[in-house]
């Protein structure tokens, strides 16, 4: 069965090198036949929850920015991946933005299936802390299951991925999703 896949990339960079990660693991997707929505949130405009809890009283946040479209796309999603560079040993900004924004909708993102992917110019080991910090949004979703994780270790220049085992890694995972 076709697969509804939304990625999103964290990556402040096009073509940087997370978002090269996520063009391959959605080339991937479509060669499987799955349809991919890819979302970059550097087009987007996030503000931060205020913790105003409308949310939990309206079922919606209140805020008038792009956020509401991204987790509408994530409810119809089966797989959503999540995507970053590796910033002093945690995620992106923009990517811990919209997951604190997830509040109002996180009751609709439970039993999906997760992936992630993330960069960064140390080893695999140095990212854990990022993953860790993921793995703690996923935790919150009831039935939520991380089913792979992409390393692009070794990466921090603008292509450093290019020749990185991990571009055969992402592409791979994407086309075997399940």
């Amino acid at each position: 069965m076709n697969k509804q896949v939304v990625i999103i990339s964290g990556s402040p960079r096009k073509g940087g090198n997370s978002d090269t990660l996520c063009q391959e693991f959605q080339k991937g997707c479509e060669e499987a036949g799955n349809h991919v929505a890819k979302i970059n949130l550097r087009d987007k405009q996030i503000s931060f929850c205020t913790a105003c809890y409308a949310c939990k009283k309206l079922g919606h946040c209140v805020q008038k920015d792009d956020a509401p479209a991204i987790m509408q796309e994530m409810a119809k999603a089966d797989v959503i991946v999540l995507a970053t560079p590796v910033y002093f040993y945690s995620m992106a900004g923009q990517v811990k933005t919209l997951i604190d924004r997830c509040l109002s909708c996180g009751a609709q993102l439970a039993g999906k299936k997760f992936y992630f992917i993330a960069t960064a110019a140390a080893g695999k080991e140095a990212m854990e802390r990022t993953i860790d910090g993921l793995r703690g949004f996923t935790d919150c979703l009831p039935g939520a299951q991380v089913k792979g994780i992409v390393y692009g270790a070794g990466a921090w220049q603008l292509g450093d991925i290019q020749n990185n085992p991990a571009m055969e890694e992402a592409r791979r995972m994407g086309k075997s999703i399940c």
